[in-house]
């Protein structure tokens, strides 16, 4: 398991405000964009709109799709090209991982967001950024990195309630400021031959089940070993490994673990996405575990607990049908970077990868939302991150 979850007492990192380290780092960024993620190449589009809203004076929310982890630092090259730098509202865990990663994320514009509770502080921070109109401001809607190119998900209700709140401030200072979201489109493109390190990744993941070498497509070699990690799952969790078609069992798998938990920590199950229970039930176990006082059992036992949690998110990341027809290189990619991920804890580097930021028409923040039904703010920042990343509405 990655170190997400950090048992200490949550103290806020506020936003650095100078511009000094900002300029610096972003000269850095390039060189790290290569060396760590294999992003050679970076091209923005229509980042003109973001330079009309600048000049314009609004309070800017970039609101970008959140698919790899590299997305905050390939947007460094939207930020040198609309001659301002961002802030970021950004998980506090990225902060906890080092006092180097701490100081460079900081001085970057990034400041701390508590995921597994209500931080008031960051929602604080966001508005008066906004407010201020000081610099764009960038929020990842999605909540979490959904490592799906392909797949837009659900944008969380605090974007749209952060910029409206600006927006009301705004209005009532002058009724011509203004607070707009532009969406922020982030496309990768493998470049190279994918089979080259799809055979290194699937030879290592075979020589870890005890197989041979698999002389089968592809394809099939990707299918046939995720099958047998999710069957080991199953083993632990079900009791046997299940047949049939790999979503039903795994939505099985995720509901037998999260239920449970459920039933113990909040006393009721709960029916929406994964992601949602996963964080509803990190936020009534951690609380007590950043205390101190617990004894060493029942400490690990919450741990093992938040362990399991973890398991289940990383299930939702595995689309069942994501490889089939055709799948492009990128997707291919996608799906052994998952699997290395879930055995190894890291991704590493496996080939050259250009990306693109397309920006999206500014949205005007009206300060009142209608009452009844989804929020249409988000319903069209959805569209366009869709529409931009060239998917079908309904994806």
């Amino acid at each position: 398991m990655q170190r997400i979850i950090i048992d200490k007492p949550y103290v806020p990192v506020p936003p650095h405000r100078g511009r000094f380290w900002p300029a610096i780092l972003s000269l850095y960024v390039p060189r790290l964009l290569r060396k760590k993620y294999g992003v050679t190449r970076v091209d923005c589009v229509h980042a003109d709109r973001v330079k009309q809203s600048l000049a314009a004076g609004h309070g800017i929310l970039l609101a970008p799709n959140h698919c790899r982890d590299e997305d905050p630092f390939v947007l460094n090259s939207l930020s040198r090209g609309v001659g301002t730098p961002f802030y970021i509202m950004a998980s506090w865990h990225a902060f906890m991982q080092s006092r180097r990663q701490r100081f460079l994320l900081n001085r970057a514009g990034a400041f701390s967001i508590y995921r597994e509770g209500i931080d008031r502080t960051a929602v604080n921070t966001a508005v008066d950024i906004l407010e201020s109109a000081e610099r764009p401001l960038v929020i990842f809607p999605e909540g979490f990195i959904n490592r799906t190119n392909d797949i837009v998900q659900d944008l969380l209700d605090g974007t749209a309630l952060i910029a409206r709140t600006a927006a009301k401030r705004r209005a009532k200072s002058d009724p011509n400021k203004k607070v707009v979201i532009h969406p922020i489109a982030m496309r990768y493109k493998f470049i190279g031959d994918i089979n080259g390190p799809a055979d290194k990744l699937l030879d290592e993941i075979e020589t870890r089940l005890t197989w041979a070498r698999q002389a089968l497509p592809l394809y099939d070699r990707i299918h046939k070993a995720g099958s047998a990690l999710l069957a080991l799952k199953e083993l632990e969790y079900l009791g046997q490994a299940d047949n049939g078609p790999v979503g039903p069992r795994l939505d099985k798998l995720a509901n037998a673990i999260i239920g449970p938990l459920e039933d113990q920590w909040l006393k009721e199950r709960h029916e929406d996405s994964v992601p949602s229970r996963v964080k509803r039930l990190r936020s009534a176990i951690l609380p007590d575990m950043t205390k101190g006082e617990l004894e060493e059992a029942e400490l690990q036992r919450r741990w093992k607990n938040l362990a399991d949690l973890y398991l289940a998110q990383q299930l939702f990341h595995y689309p069942p049908d994501y490889l089939q027809n055709n799948p492009s290189p990128e997707r291919i990619l996608e799906t052994i970077e998952r699997l290395e991920e879930d055995l190894t804890d890291r991704i590493r580097v496996h080939g050259e990868i250009h990306a693109t930021i397309t920006v999206g028409e500014a949205i005007e923040v009206s300060p009142d939302r209608p009452r009844g039904g989804a929020d249409p703010l988000l319903i069209n920042v959805h569209d366009q991150l869709v529409s931009m990343l060239g998917l079908n509405v309904s994806a």
